[in-house]
């Protein structure tokens, strides 16, 4: 047996004695602190192992939480306990990937740990605080009140009984960062608030964030990152469609729930659905659909006097097939739309300018299936040659960062540029908006209200209704059966929600707006 196994079976034969002892002591902070210093490298060198299954790591994590929190009698002692906790983690992790630990040895100490501490629970072993116990005598000589059923284990992968965790995976760095950002500033609105009234069934629900640049090739990694690493229960408002193509494959072949994410693609909506991935919007078909229709009732456009210009994946077909669709509904041929392209992550718009001009056909209207940079580059470069043309967008172009990127331009290119919405207008009245601007105010001042972090807010309450309605005996299949059994939703947004086994998209509604000369977002009638 080495040095290090020795020393961490000693420090859990203290941690015994103490318990025998009876009560807790003026050391029992210093114990556990030695203990997270020792058993935080074991968990750390298991999980940076493939081989290792993670419900053995999170069963002697949950424990060791649970050790923390008996042995804290305060917010401060928890926190810096965790601290040192989290920190021996990460030393371990190191280990391996730096080559100083292999697998094999770090499977036999995960082990002998799980020996150790087999029997009753770690908690049990260190005793209860002070804090605890005086707690328990209060509560014998009060009187019986009603309380929420207590979460039982063992938990399945990223839940214990204080906290539920959530991943998302979006672009926190290169030219599409602010989608990402607003989008897990929306979710963290709506985590926060119901956090502050107790959780769900007192669970706090936490989110973690991994950046794939808005880029395909990392978001394996991303992904690898929250499921690995951040041990998440499942995923929420993943941004993009490229990415979403390798992220979707990812969680169903590990059954994780794929929620909200902000993306309209169809590669999210198979028909039958794919059981673990949910949607809160509507596609990029009814969007683009829904504005086609648009320019021609009622801004008396012909559907040949129409171009979209697209980011060249699968984020810019997804757009394209919802225009196609379109024009096949009017009887209109497909194969005749004018379609320019750019690169994805760039603001290389010269070869979709130049083809625009080279066209005989009077174009006087472009549907826009892009970012906000890309589209705003477009509008720039093309603004004075065409000074009539209609832009239209895709909610995915982020309104608030297009608007910021167009008044900096002036209000010529600003005003009557048209973006297809999923929520309501947030410079609106309805009970969902304010709420959630009201929110956001008290949990991130200084925030200005935004239609990403709206989506991002919605669709986090549609899955905290789920996980309210599921109780405290929460797994992802019973969530799931929640949620296709969810109808007629009302969170005040002037639509009901609502899903089904054969329907995994909440809301079918789009709204219009259209910016004026000042770079404020203002409603318009689509029909």
């Amino acid at each position: 047996m080495t040095s290090h196994r020795i020393t961490l079976l000693s420090a859990l034969s203290a941690a015994l004695l103490l318990g025998m002892a009876g009560g807790a002591r003026a050391g029992d902070i210093d114990i556990v602190r030695d203990l997270a210093v020792r058993v935080g490298p074991v968990i750390g060198s298991a999980q940076a192992c493939r081989d290792i299954a993670r419900p053995r790591i999170q069963t002697i994590v949950d424990k060791f939480t649970a050790v923390i929190r008996e042995a804290s009698s305060n917010e401060a002692e928890r926190s810096d306990l965790t601290k040192v906790f989290d920190k021996s983690v990460t030393d371990g992790r190191a280990s391996v990937t730096l080559g100083r630990m292999d697998c094999s040895r770090a499977d036999r100490q995960l082990a002998d740990l799980e020996r150790s501490i087999a029997g009753p629970s770690l908690s049990s072993v260190i005793g209860p605080s002070a804090a605890v116990a005086a707690t328990a005598a209060t509560a014998a000589t009060a009187p019986a009140v009603s309380v929420p059923p207590t979460p039982t284990g063992p938990f399945p992968r990223g839940i214990s009984e204080r906290e539920i965790r959530f991943g998302i995976a979006a672009p926190f760095s290169g030219a599409a960062r602010e989608l990402g950002r607003q989008m897990k500033l929306g979710i963290e609105t709506a985590f926060n608030r119901v956090n502050e009234s107790g959780g769900i069934d007192g669970r706090m629900l936490k989110l973690f964030a991994a950046d794939d640049g808005y880029e395909p090739t990392r978001t394996i990694d991303a992904m690898k990152q929250l499921y690995e690493k951040d041990q998440v229960f499942g995923i929420i408002g993943n941004v993009g469609t490229p990415t979403a193509a390798v992220a979707i494959p990812y969680a169903l072949e590990r059954k994780m729930l794929f929620f909200g994410a902000f993306t309209g693609a169809n590669l999210l909506r198979n028909d039958p659905p794919d059981r673990y991935v949910f949607n809160y919007r509507a596609s990029y078909v009814q969007e683009t659909d829904a504005v086609v229709r648009y320019l021609v009732k009622m801004r008396r456009i012909q559907p040949r006097q129409i171009a979209v210009f697209a980011q060249q994946d699968s984020y810019g077909d997804a757009g394209f097939a919802g225009v196609a669709k379109a024009f096949r509904t009017m009887g209109v041929n497909d194969g005749t739309i004018l379609r320019l392209n750019y690169q994805r992550n760039s603001v290389d718009v010269e070869d979709a300018v130049n083809q625009l001009k080279a066209q005989k056909t009077p174009i006087r209207a472009v549907v826009m299936v892009a970012t906000y940079r890309a589209a705003a580059k477009f509008i720039e470069k093309t603004r004075d040659l065409y000074p009539t043309m209609i832009y239209t967008n895709v909610s995915f172009v982020g309104s608030t960062a297009l608007a910021e990127e167009l008044k900096l331009l002036g209000a010529r290119y600003a005003s009557g540029v048209i973006v297809t919405q999923v929520v309501p207008a947030v410079s609106g009245y309805s009970s969902a908006v304010l709420e959630y601007k009201n929110a956001l105010a008290k949990f991130f001042p200084g925030e200005a209200p935004d239609y990403v972090s709206l989506e991002g807010y919605v669709a986090a309450n549609v899955l905290i209704q789920a996980l309210k309605r599921t109780g405290p005996q929460l797994d992802t299949e019973k969530l799931i059966d929640t949620l296709e059994n969810t109808r007629n939703l009302d969170l005040g947004l002037g639509t009901t929600l609502g899903f089904g086994r054969a329907e995994h998209q909440a809301s079918n509604k789009i709204w219009g707006t259209a910016l004026d000369e000042a770079g404020r977002f203002q409603p318009i009638e689509l029909e």
